[in-house]
């Protein structure tokens, strides 16, 4: 189905029969990305004296218990209440349905850029000047949203253990500028926008949700940031329509599905 949108009083065409999931689907009791060396997420089927939920035994239908960890386990969608002592939920926070979003890629690199804990010698960051080079030429418009791919960029994201393979993430000044930009809805392939040990200031989550030491602002209660994305190398770095869907957990976070649509201006 094709469509023409308005966005700053310029039009766009969008297909939307043309999806793009940038997601990693959760394989339970099989190969998933893990950050912390939490369990597995995991299904098993209810079973009591009388009923058993799967028809390989017999059962009448698959009928599972599910358990996971949305933060460690794949894909997610998380908002203010993961920081602060309010229990902000994430089904509150998300309201827009269509968000305006431009997709980069970013080398990440060592930097002598500000960070809370200092940045070390083997820290390898997305880093302020990155982000400037790549949309000081992208309206505001455009960046309701922002998608971030890191290179290298190859299908072991979708399985990767973190604690072997300690990934990039974004610097104090680079978070300082994306604020700066009005960007609502932040997304990565990284399982944290922080560094995953950082002796728990989360330094660049407190700048993204404008929390001075983890104090709840309402102000940035629609915020969110998606963690653990996936861009298929074949997706062009450019302008997107984002619909960010999850699952309807009054939790401060949710497993997430986000998919973008091609923005062409006409």
């Amino acid at each position: 189905m094709n469509a023409e949108v308005v966005i700053n009083l310029k039009k766009y065409n969008v297909d939307f029969s043309q999806s793009l999931d940038i997601s990693i689907p959760i394989i339970f009791n099989g190969e998933q990305p893990n950050t912390y060396g939490v369990a597995k997420a995991s299904s098993l089927a209810y079973q009591d004296n009388k009923f058993i939920g799967d028809r390989r035994k017999g059962g009448p239908c698959n009928f599972e218990t599910y358990s996971i960890t949305p933060h460690c386990n794949g894909t997610h969608t998380e908002c203010i209440g993961h920081i602060t002592k309010e229990r902000v939920s994430i089904l509150s926070s998300l309201k827009d349905i269509l968000i305006a979003s431009t997709l980069v890629t970013v080398f990440p690199k060592s930097s002598n850029d500000s960070y809370i804990p200092n940045l070390t010698s083997k820290d390898l960051v997305i880093t302020k000047g990155d982000l400037l080079a790549l949309l000081e030429d992208t309206p505001d418009y455009l960046l309701k949203g922002l998608i971030i791919r890191t290179f290298p960029n190859t299908d072991f994201k979708k399985s990767q253990d973190y604690m072997k393979n300690p990934p990039s993430f974004l610097t104090n000044d680079a978070m300082t500028y994306i604020r700066s930009r009005g960007i609502k809805h932040l997304l990565i392939d990284t399982p944290s926008v922080d560094r995953l040990f950082d002796e728990g200031n989360l330094s660049s989550h407190n700048i993204f949700w404008d929390t001075k030491n983890k104090n709840y602002n309402p102000d940035s209660k629609d915020y969110t940031i998606t963690e653990m994305i996936f861009v298929d190398n074949n997706i062009k770095d450019g302008s997107y329509l984002l619909n960010l869907q999850i699952a309807p957990f009054v939790s401060d976070a949710s497993p997430s599905r986000p998919i973008i649509f091609k923005l062409n201006e006409l």
